[in-house]
């Protein structure tokens, strides 16, 4: 399988410029600086993945949206402190014009897969990107952080190939990455059917088993503040923890190839490392990590564990997240692990 290039192994900031505590100018300037990614850097990381929402860049008006200079001006701090200190960048868009993963964060998310202008928007926010960034060429596009809604498969596969081809017309050669339905679940790779050339990686995100990696978390429905998980468990264990929740978080790991034994990971990548070996495309995992609620031990465990799935298979990944939102390394809930941690990324 073709390997992703200057993108093996890298990490999140999540909460900057997308799911902000704070819209405001005291936050976007103090939550990353310079310093953040020269310390990255020193992890020896080759990339970051930097999380954009649409209202941070752009202003919403009912007569026309237009460029927000302030947020776009972050972005472009972040693309030159990146090559100041040798990183690669990805620029995902987590938040489009009428969509989010987050479906409480918008009024009626599958209006997007409906609505052209809103796709039309898309497209327009990208070739905007296309063509303010022409002469950044380490720096990669992804297209759309989650599409929720399976219902929309080939919907999101029409409107992503469309995306591709109005990024292409303004730049041939830049790096896209697409990811599947169902929150970019590992089993929607095959499902990804757009157009691939040298430049097209295919994505998806792991946080198997959920109920390890989401113990205790607010948002997940069902979910109690004194539930515990451990890691590593045996199948059995797993799928009996993960029933208490909704199949639309957990069902990789009722996937009926688990059955058949191996290691967790290396039996949910195969079949998407199959697909994109088909298709001669790179695979790349957007997002992975453990919540600051599991225990430290357990977390070590299971980092080391899907570490050895990406080795193996020779997929890149970002660690979610550096900083905040439940899951950043730099925490102090990660301070016992964190050299151990670094060591493992």
């Amino acid at each position: 399988m073709r390997r992703f290039e200057g993108y093996r192994k890298g990490i999140n900031l999540g909460g900057w410029l997308s799911q902000c505590v704070s819209y405001d100018k005291e936050h976007f300037d103090s939550f990353i600086t310079k310093e953040d990614i020269e310390r990255i850097a020193s992890f020896g990381l080759d990339h970051i993945r930097l999380p954009i929402d649409y209202d941070v860049f752009m202003n919403e008006a009912e007569e026309g949206d237009t460029p927000n200079e302030e947020g776009l001006a972050h972005i472009d701090d972040c693309i030159g402190w990146c090559k100041e200190y040798g990183l690669n960048m990805i620029l995902d868009l987590h938040k489009a014009k009428g969509y989010m993963f987050d479906t409480q964060a918008v009024s009626d998310p599958d209006r997007f897969f409906k609505d052209a202008g809103l796709q039309e928007t898309f497209y327009e926010t990208w070739e905007m990107f296309a063509k303010r960034y022409i002469n950044e060429r380490d720096l990669t596009f992804e297209l759309l952080n989650e599409v929720v809604n399976g219902d929309f498969r080939s919907k999101w596969n029409e409107i992503a190939a469309n995306a591709i081809k109005k990024i292409r017309s303004i730049d041939a050669d830049r790096k896209i990455i697409v990811g599947g339905v169902h929150y970019n679940n590992v089993f929607a790779v095959s499902g990804i059917e757009v157009p691939v050339d040298d430049n097209i990686i295919f994505n998806f995100h792991c946080y198997e088993p959920l109920c390890f990696t989401h113990q205790k978390a607010y948002w997940v429905e069902g979910m109690t503040k004194d539930y515990d998980m451990f890691y590593p468990a045996d199948v059995e264990t797993i799928r009996r923890k993960s029933e208490e929740f909704s199949p639309d978080h957990m069902g990789a790991v009722f996937h009926e190839s688990l059955d058949r034994g191996g290691s967790l990971f290396e039996t949910i990548f195969k079949p998407a490392c199959e697909y994109a070996e088909k298709n001669n495309v790179p695979l790349y995992c957007g997002e992975y990590g453990v919540i600051d609620q599991a225990p430290l031990p357990d977390t070590l465990a299971w980092m080391k564990d899907i570490h050895a799935a990406f080795e193996k298979y020779g997929i890149g990944r970002a660690l979610w997240n550096y900083k905040n939102k439940d899951f950043g390394i730099v925490d102090d809930h990660y301070a016992p692990i964190l050299q151990e941690m670094i060591k493992v990324l």
